[in-house]
């Protein structure tokens, strides 16, 4: 069996050209930085990526650009793969496999509410059609945008029947009762909270770490206060803790996605960060100024 996941996750932001195609460069050069500052792993194409507004095409060719121009490892990576219809999963999350990744972050169907039999039988198909081929498998509960809540019963259910391949739980809900519930009901599922405000009582629960948007913006500090857990260093979680709030709450005024892009345009002087893809609007040249004041210095 292998070693859980554990550890700090940049869901990475995907920077786009002025025309909105994607911005190569610039992509790979953030996805060096979050790497170099102390991100384990990056997940290209999940929420913060603006995941649907991509195509399967530029998703599988920024994964495979990742890769083959060294900028990251395969075993760094853990790309969201999850769409509506279980085929274009399957092609997404088979890609994710081959490349050699460390885990696919798979998506609920988000249009017909399924409950918990039809999501069992989503992902177990998922499953079943990759066969000895299937990688390791985070949940991805977003209720809140999908209108799919992964339960912490249906959680356990899936751990319990394919425990070699469905071994982690990224919960973008905000609801710390749903976390707890998680890691009580499937103790063998690494859980990740997607705010590293609740890092650190996570962790103290048996959480695997955290998928945090801000990841992109504050990495080295969210490292650090892991480090601090995984350590028992309480005095260092403590003074780290306030840190992480302000910086999380300031950039979920400024719209997390848009805020996080203008804070990289103004960190790095490039106004294509500040191009999100329809239905967003682009970002607010002014929150990246605001947001930068909440930096640990």
């Amino acid at each position: 069996m292998k070693a859980p996941l554990t550890g700090v996750v940049t869901p990475l932001l995907t920077p786009y050209e002025h025309d909105l195609s994607i911005a190569e460069s610039l992509y790979l050069d953030h996805a060096a930085f979050c790497l170099e500052r102390g991100a384990h792993y990056l997940s290209p194409f999940g929420t913060t990526g603006e995941a649907t507004s991509n195509t399967m095409s530029e998703r599988m060719t920024m994964l495979e650009r990742l890769v083959t121009s060294d900028t990251a490892l395969p075993r760094q990576l853990m790309p969201g793969t999850g769409l509506c219809n279980i085929e274009d999963t399957v092609t997404l999350t088979r890609h994710a496999a081959d490349l050699g990744c460390a885990a696919a972050m798979v998506l609920p169907p988000f249009f017909y509410p399924p409950g918990d039999d039809g999501l069992y039988r989503y992902y177990a198909q998922l499953i079943e059609t990759l066969g000895d081929k299937a990688p390791r498998i985070i949940l991805y509960n977003i209720p809140q945008n999908t209108g799919v809540p992964i339960s912490p019963a249906l959680s356990a259910r899936l751990n319990e029947a394919f425990p070699e391949h469905v071994v982690a739980y990224k919960d973008s809900s905000g609801d710390w009762n749903n976390t707890a519930a998680v890691i009580r009901a499937a103790p063998r599922l690494s859980v990740f909270p997607a705010s590293e405000t609740l890092l650190a009582k996570a962790m103290v629960l048996g959480a695997g770490g955290c998928i945090s948007a801000s990841c992109n913006s504050n990495i080295t500090a969210i490292r650090a206060m892991y480090e601090a857990v995984r350590n028992g260093d309480q005095s260092a979680a403590d003074r780290l803790q306030p840190g992480l709030e302000t910086h999380r709450k300031a950039a979920q005024q400024e719209g997390l996605i848009g805020g996080l892009k203008s804070l990289a345009a103004h960190r790095s002087n490039d106004r294509r960060w500040l191009n999100l893809r329809p239905p967003h609007m682009n970002a607010d040249p002014a929150a990246g100024p605001r947001l930068a004041t909440t930096l640990p210095r």
